[in-house]
C-alpha cells in the first residue's frame, strides 16, 4: 500500500489542464494550421512539395498518380489522413484557389460551382515550373535545416528556400487554437516591385510600397472597392477588404421574342461558389425577395465564366444589379488578417514586415549556399592542388608507389614524403593514366585557376552584404521575367480616394442622346470647325425611327446630371459613358442609368462643382419655373433623386445652372421669347419636391422651345431696357442698341458689317437651318409670366419653319455645335453667323436634307488651359 502510494504524484488539476491544453494549442499553431513567415507553406504543403521533389516530379517530367504522392507523404513525413494529404495537393493545383499554382494537375480537380475533385487514384500531377524555380531551387545545397521525420528514419526540411515571398503570392488561410490567418493572394510581379524597393530602401513605409503593391490580386479576378481597407490591412495586419463580381449589363437577343436586358456576370468574389450563388438569387426572387428577374442561366464554358441573369421589361437593370450587389454573394468581404510563424512564434504582420522577414531570410539563404559552395570549391581546389604536386613529382611518385608493398603503405608514404593530406593522397593512388598526359595536365590546372577565382568571389559574397542583395534583385528579376501574369482583380476608388478623374486627361467631350434612348461621348475634335451652310458630319448612326433628342459639349471630369420628364435626376460622370466612334449607335441608356425604356431623358446638364452659390433652373412642358440650390444635387442616389414635383400631364423639359444675378430668355416655337430676372422677388429658391411657378404667357398652339442663362457680369455691361420703361410691346421692336446699327438682312445679303459690335448675343436657330445673333440688349427685361417679345421672323412660312433653340453666346471665338434630328452634326465659329434685329430672319446656317431639321445647339467649352487663364 504504501509503495502504490509512493507512485502517485499530486497534481492541481487546473494546472495540468493549462499545461496540457497549451502544449496541445502549440502543435496546432505551429505544425498544423498557421503557415511560415518564410516560404509562406504549412507543414502539409511543404512536405507534399518536398515529396513530389525528391520523386523527380518536375514541370518537364511526366505526370504521376496523385495516390502515389499521397501515399510518399504519408509514409515518410506527414502521419495522418489521407484526405488532409489529397485535399492540400488539390488546392494548390486549382487556379480559381492559387493566384500561382504550385502543382499541375492532370484531371478533375474540382470547380468554382465547388464540384469536388475526382478521387487521387484518377488524377495526376507534377510540380509547375514556377514552384522548382522559385521555392526548391537550391535545397541540395545546404540552405536551410533538416530536421527528422515522425519515427526518424528520414529528414525533411523545415523550411523550403523560397526565393518569393509566396506567402503574399499564393495567400493562406488556417483556424489554430485561439487564433486564425487569413491572408489574401497578391501579384507577383508587384511583390517583387516591392521587395525591390526594400533592398534599396530599407526604411521604406507600408504606405510607400503601396505604390508598388496596389492590394490583393484575387486568382478569379473580380472588383476590390477602395483602397482604405487595403491600407489598414497592410500597415495593421487586419482589415476588412469588400470585393464585388464583374457584371455588365447588356442587350440578349432571342429568337422569336423581343431582346430582353439582362446581367452578365463573368467574374465572381474569390472563393465564392458559383452554384450556390446562382441558387441563392434563384431562392430569393421565389421569394419575392429580389424583383425584376425573369431567368437565371449558367452559360460558363471552358472559355470563361457568364452567368446570365434575364430581366423582366418593366425592371431597373441598375437597381436589380445594385440588389445583387448588396443581398447576394456577388459582393463579399475579404476580413484579412495577416498572421504568421515568425522564429516559431504567431505574429500579425504588415506589408514591410512580411517582406522584411523574407528578406532575412533569403539573405541568410544565399549566405548559407555561397558557404556551402565555397566550402566545396576549397575541398576540390584542394584535391586538385595535389594532382598537380604529383604531376610536377610524377617519376618519383610513380617508383614510390610501385615499391610499396599495398595501397594503405603507399598512401602513408605520399603523405610523409611529399606533405599531403588524405584526400590528395587518395586522389593520387586513384588517378587514372590518362590523365598523366598534357592534356589532361593543362585541364587540372586550368581548372585550379577557375577555382581560385570562384573561391576569390565566394569570399567576397560573404565579406560585403551589398553583393547579396545584388544577387537577390538579379534572382527576383529573372523570376518576374519568367512568370509574373498581369493583374486580375481591379481596384475600384472609394469615396474620398484616388479615382479614375486622377487618371483620365480632362478632355472637351460631346454627348448625345437620342430619342430611343442611346447615349455615346465623342470627342470634340472630332469635328473640325466648319464653313457656314455646309452639310456637316455624321455623328450618329440613328435608325429611320430614332432622332437626335439633347446634345452637349463638357469635360470629361464632369458630373452629367440626367433630368427625366417625370423630374427624377440620375448622376454619371462624363468618362463613364462609353466612348464611341462618329458612326456608332451608342449604348443604351437602360445600361447605365436605372430607368424604364418608356421613360425619356429630356435634358442633361454638366456639372464641375456643386456650389451652394448656384442654382439650377428647370421649366416644364407646361410652363412652371422653379429653381433649386445646386449643392441639393451633390450627393444622386444610385436610384435617382426627386428634383421637381410636376402636374398631372405635366414634364421636365429643361433645365440650366444659374446664379440670383442673372436673368433667364425663355423661347417658344412660334418665334416668342421672354427674358427676366432670376432673383428672390421673380424667382424665389424651393426645395426639390416643389411645382414652381408660371414662366410665360402663350398663345394658341404655342409652346416653349428651351431656355438659356444670361450671365449677370454680362448684363451689367449692357443698357437693357426694362419694362418699366415702356407699355408698349410693340414699340419695342425697332430697338437699336446705343452705338450699334443692326440691319435686317436675307440670305442672299446675309453679312453684315459687325465692327465696333460686341457680345453677348441671343443665338436663334431655327428648324429649316437658320440663324442670326440678336443682341441681347434687344431683349427687354420683363416680369415673369409675360407674352415676351417676337425673337425672329421666319424666312420661308410656307415650309412651317419654326424656332429650334435660343441660346447665349458670349465671344466672336466661342464656337457652336449643330446636331439635326437625322444625327448630323456641325461644329461652327459664332463669328460666321451675321448680326441682325429681332425682326430679320437670319442666315442659313446648315444646309439640311429634305425632311431633316436641326433639333438641338451646343457651346463648345473652352480648353482647360484657357479656362484656367480666364481664371
Amino acid at each position: 500500500m504504501t509503495t502504490s502510494q509512493e507512485r502517485i504524484i499530486p497534481i492541481d488539476l487546473r494546472t495540468e489542464m493549462s499545461q496540457s491544453y497549451l502544449e496541445y494549442a502549440m502543435s496546432v499553431i505551429v505544425g498544423r494550421a498557421l503557415p511560415d513567415a518564410r516560404d509562406g507553406l504549412k507543414p502539409v504543403h511543404r512536405r507534399i512539395l518536398y515529396a513530389m521533389h525528391e520523386l523527380g516530379l518536375l514541370h518537364d517530367r511526366p505526370f504521376k498518380k496523385c495516390a502515389r504522392v499521397v501515399g510518399e507523404v504519408l509514409g515518410k513525413y506527414h502521419p495522418h489522413g489521407d484526405t488532409a494529404v489529397y485535399d492540400a495537393l488539390v488546392r494548390m493545383a486549382q487556379d480559381f484557389s492559387m493566384r500561382s499554382p504550385l502543382v499541375n494537375g492532370h484531371g478533375n480537380f474540382g470547380s468554382v460551382d465547388n464540384d469536388p475533385p475526382a478521387a487521387m487514384r484518377y488524377t495526376e500531377c507534377r510540380l509547375q515550373a514556377l514552384t522548382s524555380a522559385g521555392l526548391l531551387h537550391d535545397i541540395e545545397y545546404e540552405t536551410v535545416d533538416f530536421a527528422d521525420n515522425f519515427d526518424g528514419s528520414q529528414q525533411e526540411p523545415t523550411v523550403l528556400p523560397a526565393r518569393i515571398p509566396q506567402l503574399l503570392l499564393n495567400g493562406s488561410s488556417g483556424i489554430a487554437v485561439g487564433m486564425a490567418t487569413n491572408i489574401p493572394p497578391h501579384n507577383l510581379g508587384e511583390l517583387i516591385d516591392a521587395l525591390v524597393a526594400v533592398i534599396h530602401n530599407p526604411e521604406i513605409t507600408d504606405l510607400e510600397l503601396m505604390q508598388y503593391v496596389h492590394g490583393p490580386d484575387f486568382p478569379t479576378g473580380a472588383q476590390i472597392l477602395g483602397t482604405s481597407a487595403i491600407r489598414e490591412a497592410y500597415t495593421t495586419g487586419r482589415g476588412s477588404i469588400t470585393m464585388r463580381g464583374v457584371a455588365n449589363i447588356e442587350t440578349v437577343e432571342q429568337r422569336g421574342r423581343p431582346d430582353r436586358e439582362a446581367i452578365i456576370i463573368t467574374e465572381l468574389p474569390y472563393q465564392t461558389n458559383k452554384a450556390a450563388l446562382i441558387e441563392k438569387i434563384a431562392e430569393m426572387v421565389n421569394e419575392k425577395r429580389l424583383e425584376g428577374i425573369a431567368d437565371i442561366r449558367d452559360e460558363s464554358d471552358r472559355d470563361g465564366m457568364r452567368v446570365v441573369i434575364e430581366l423582366k421589361r418593366d425592371a431597373y437593370p441598375r437597381v436589380v444589379l445594385n440588389n445583387l450587389y448588396k443581398q447576394t454573394p456577388l459582393q463579399a468581404n475579404f476580413g484579412a488578417n495577416m498572421l504568421a510563424l515568425v522564429n516559431s512564434e504567431p505574429q500579425v504582420l504588415t506589408l514591410k514586415q512580411f517582406l522584411s522577414v523574407f528578406l532575412d531570410f533569403r539573405i541568410e539563404s544565399i549566405a548559407r549556399r555561397t558557404r556551402y559552395e565555397l566550402r566545396k570549391a576549397e575541398e576540390r581546389d584542394h584535391l586538385l592542388q595535389g594532382l598537380l604536386i604529383a604531376l610536377s613529382q610524377l617519376d618519383p611518385i610513380i617508383v614510390l608507389i610501385r615499391h610499396a608493398p599495398d595501397a594503405p603503405t603507399a598512401k602513408g608514404e605520399l603523405i610523409t614524403t611529399y606533405g599531403l593530406s588524405e584526400v590528395q593522397a587518395d586522389a593520387i593512388l586513384q588517378m587514372q593514366l590518362r590523365r598523366l598526359t598534357a592534356l589532361e595536365a593543362d585541364k587540372i590546372r586550368l581548372e585550379h585557376d577557375e577555382l581560385q577565382a570562384k573561391i576569390t568571389d565566394l569570399q567576397d559574397i560573404l565579406a560585403r552584404r551589398e553583393r547579396v542583395l545584388e544577387i537577390i534583385e538579379t534572382e527576383v528579376a529573372q523570376l518576374k521575367t519568367n512568370f509574373a501574369t498581369p493583374r486580375r482583380t481591379v481596384i475600384l476608388p472609394g469615396e474620398g480616394e484616388l479615382d479614375d478623374r486622377d487618371l483620365i486627361a480632362n478632355e472637351k467631350a460631346i454627348i448625345l442622346v437620342t430619342e430611343q434612348g442611346y447615349i455615346k461621348r465623342m470627342p470634340v475634335n472630332t469635328f473640325e470647325a466648319q464653313s457656314r451652310a455646309t452639310r456637316g458630319k455624321a455623328a450618329a448612326k440613328v435608325k429611320d425611327d430614332d432622332t437626335i433628342e439633347h446634345f452637349l459639349t463638357c469635360c470629361d471630369h464632369d458630373s452629367i446630371l440626367f433630368f427625366s420628364e417625370r423630374g427624377v435626376v440620375y448622376c454619371l460622370r462624363a468618362y463613364q459613358i462609353p466612348a464611341s466612334s462618329r458612326t456608332s449607335r451608342g449604348t443604351p441608356i437602360v445600361q447605365m442609368l436605372p430607368i424604364p425604356k418608356e421613360e425619356k431623358i429630356t435634358s442633361i446638364v454638366p456639372v464641375d462643382e456643386f456650389s451652394s452659390e448656384e442654382y439650377l433652373v428647370m421649366l416644364t412642358k407646361g410652363g412652371n419655373i422653379k429653381k433649386t440650390e445646386l449643392a441639393a444635387f451633390s450627393h444622386i442616389r444610385a436610384n435617382g433623386l426627386i428634383a421637381i414635383s410636376l402636374e398631372e400631364g405635366d414634364q421636365l423639359r429643361w433645365v440650366r445652372r444659374a446664379r440670383v444675378e442673372d436673368s433667364v430668355i425663355i423661347g417658344s416655337r412660334n418665334g416668342m421669347a421672354i427674358n427676366f430676372r432670376c432673383n428672390h422677388e421673380q424667382l424665389r429658391p424651393l426645395s426639390r419636391a416643389t411645382r414652381g411657378v408660371k414662366a410665360m404667357k402663350l398663345k394658341n398652339k404655342d409652346e416653349l422651345v428651351g431656355m438659356d442663362i444670361l450671365p449677370a457680369a454680362i448684363l451689367e455691361t449692357l443698357d437693357i431696357v426694362t419694362e418699366a420703361e415702356t407699355e408698349d410691346i410693340e414699340a419695342i421692336e425697332t430697338i437699336e442698341t446705343e452705338d450699334i446699327e443692326i440691319t435686317e438682312t436675307t440670305e442672299e445679303s446675309a453679312e453684315v458689317p459687325s465692327t465696333g459690335i460686341v457680345g453677348p448675343w441671343v443665338l436663334v436657330i431655327t428648324m429649316g437651318g437658320y440663324g442670326k445673333r440678336v443682341p441681347v440688349a434687344q431683349f427687354r427685361l420683363q416680369n415673369r409670366a409675360g407674352q415676351g417679345l417676337m425673337a425672329t421672323k421666319f424666312k420661308n412660312r410656307k415650309t412651317k419653319d419654326k424656332l429650334a433653340t435660343l441660346r447665349i453666346v458670349n465671344n466672336d471665338d466661342d464656337e457652336i455645335m449643330m446636331v439635326t434630328n437625322r444625327g448630323i452634326i456641325i461644329r461652327q465659329a459664332v463669328n460666321a453667323i451675321s448680326i441682325q434685329s429681332r425682326s430679320a430672319t437670319g442666315v442659313r446656317v446648315q444646309r439640311l436634307d429634305e425632311d431633316d431639321a436641326i433639333t438641338g445647339v451646343a457651346i463648345v467649352p473652352p480648353d482647360a488651359a484657357d479656362a484656367e487663364e480666364a481664371e
